[in-house]
């Protein structure tokens, strides 16, 4: 049986851990080739063997999607890896939270830069590449669809209390998500966005143990308050929170061709929860 994505060239950022590491599989279960970001070596190799141990291709793109030249060698390597551009699934990100009176500008623009700058730059990188190849395919009287996948937030479409930073910069990946769905309609691209609710990876465990992630320098502590993270579950109506595969296959189900009309959406993929 043929596989739905078979020699499809797909980008995911943030991809050496959590739920961007399954997508990644998830992808190249369907036969993506992927292009495989983290911000450090060991996860983003891991992820790559783990593609290609089960017979996939993979190669990795390691560093901070928020470095300026980041952008163009993420493409560039699909390019001149793959020589192909189809899939590009902007998912790197973290949470560094504070209410917005004890929230500093290094908190505000680190977040920004992450969940809303770093996808612009990849899009704006890649633009020129897709026209490129859109054009040459309808010279040659072919349709290719292609796919973009922004990773959003219930906190972006609802906001969250001592997240202002994270709440404005998915709610932006959300507006930059309707705007490019109707600039790239033209080049036979779908631009649609993921909005999670609570998903079970490191950065949402409980925050008992104190553990923190260093991101480009920064030790960011992670985890979830126990007692929210317990009430944070009872309001979801499936009485749970997600797994990292479960958020994969919301991201999957824009990437088919069965999507190939869908663009310009938010899929909340929160377990039934509509709000916080």
């Amino acid at each position: 049986m043929s596989r739905k994505l078979e020699g499809k060239v797909a980008l995911v950022t943030g991809s050496g851990r959590g739920i961007g590491r399954a997508i990644a599989l998830k992808l190249a279960s369907e036969g993506a080739r992927l292009v495989v970001n983290d911000l450090d070596a060991a996860p983003a190799n891991e992820t790559v063997q783990a593609i290609r141990t089960a017979g996939g291709e993979a190669v990795a793109c390691v560093g901070s999607v928020t470095a300026t030249d980041f952008a163009e060698r993420f493409v560039g390597t699909a390019m001149s890896e793959f020589k192909g551009l189809d899939i590009i699934v902007n998912n790197a990100g973290f949470t560094w939270d504070n209410v917005i009176q004890k929230m500093t500008d290094e908190q505000w623009y680190a977040i920004l830069d992450c969940h809303l700058t770093a996808p612009f730059r990849i899009l704006r990188a890649a633009q020129p590449v897709i026209r490129a190849l859109s054009k040459a395919e309808g010279e040659a009287g072919q349709r290719v669809v292609r796919k973009v996948v922004n990773i959003s937030s219930i906190a972006g479409l609802f906001g969250n209390a001592g997240q202002t930073n994270y709440s404005v910069a998915k709610a932006g990946i959300v507006g930059m998500t309707e705007t490019l769905a109707k600039e790239w309609g033209r080049m036979n691209v779908t631009v649609n966005c993921v909005a999670y609710g609570l998903i079970k990876t490191r950065l949402t465990e409980s925050a008992a143990d104190g553990a923190t992630a260093n991101i480009d320098g920064r030790d960011i502590k992670v985890g979830v308050n126990p007692g929210l993270l317990e009430a944070m579950e009872r309001m979801i109506p499936l009485g749970r929170g997600g797994t990292p595969e479960e958020a994969a296959d919301a991201v999957y189900l824009f990437c088919i061709p069965e999507s190939n009309y869908v663009s310009g959406q938010t899929l909340m993929c929160t377990g039934g929860l509509t709000g916080i």
